[in-house]
């Protein structure tokens, strides 16, 4: 077993003899995992801030690109669900074609919100910045003071 070279994605893992804990190749194959450095990542996300401005949210989410067409806004039991999904594909129209491309994006994520009004939720699609407002319900404390005898 100890004459086996590992692989990666990126190709043979580059191992001293003699090392058992080899932390440069560590850290190559971190950085070269495809995850980081602009180089595409295996799993599609996309940025989302929250942001609680006393009587409602406010939730913003990057989808640079995408049209309000390909997203979409669910509010489920407590859950706001957001959506993006594309299907790109390009063709050169030849016989013997050199360069042809699809690409299915779909991504989800999903924000626990609880005492909204889901029938009062807005949003906007603009500049690739989705921007949700979602007005809270008016909370009332049963709050008294009781008097000890």
């Amino acid at each position: 077993m100890l004459g086996l070279t590992p692989l990666t994605r990126t190709g043979i893992q580059k191992r001293n003899a003699g090392d058992v804990f080899d932390l440069f190749n560590i850290f190559d194959d971190l950085l070269n995992d495809g995850q980081y450095l602009n180089k595409p990542s295996r799993i599609a996300n996309f940025r989302v801030d929250l942001k609680d401005e006393n009587d409602h949210y406010v939730v913003e989410a990057e989808l640079p690109g995408f049209k309000k067409e390909e997203v979409s806004l669910d509010y489920e039991e407590g859950r706001l669900i957001i959506s993006a999904k594309r299907n790109e594909e390009t063709t050169e129209e030849k016989d013997n074609y050199l360069h042809r491309e699809r690409k299915l994006c779909s991504m989800q994520r999903a924000i626990y919100l609880k005492d909204v009004k889901s029938e009062e939720i807005d949003a906007t699609l603009e500049d690739g910045i989705l921007k949700i407002v979602i007005p809270k319900i008016e909370r009332t404390t049963n709050k008294r003071t009781i008097e000890i005898k």
